[in-house]
């Protein structure tokens, strides 16, 4: 979800609280958004666990990984993927590479915390 409609609709839910039951009304939207905000930190706090279970930088299939990416992808949406944190590369400080059985690996270039590009290497070949 786009954080701007996210926080727009938050807005809209105070608002028409306001407007329909007084201060009762902001009270509960108020409460709502808590516990949205609440679900959000949990959902990431899961997968964050989830990631530091696992070795870093390793994949069952680098070809399937692969093939879910796409341009615009957030941090967590990979790690929940991936269930791995990446393993950083030391010459491209926002590159993470993971790497499966086979030998081969996918590097994901982020900026500002979103995919921008990335590629396949393959173990006995060029890479694509």
């Amino acid at each position: 979800m786009n954080a701007a409609l996210g926080w727009g609709l938050a807005a809209a839910a105070v608002v028409a609280g306001w407007m329909g039951y007084g201060w009762r009304g902001v009270v509960l939207a108020a409460s709502v958004i808590v516990f949205w905000l609440l679900l959000e930190f949990s959902r990431a706090l899961r997968v964050m666990r989830q990631a530091s279970a696992r070795p870093v930088g390793r994949v069952p299939s680098a070809v399937m990984l692969h093939a879910r990416l796409h341009a615009g992808m957030r941090l967590p949406a990979i790690l929940k993927i991936t269930r791995s944190l990446g393993r950083q590369r030391a010459d491209q400080p926002e590159t993470f590479g993971w790497i499966d059985d086979a030998g081969d690996e996918v590097e994901i270039e982020l900026r500002d915390g979103r995919v921008t590009a990335w590629r396949l290497r393959r173990a006995g070949g060029d890479g694509s």
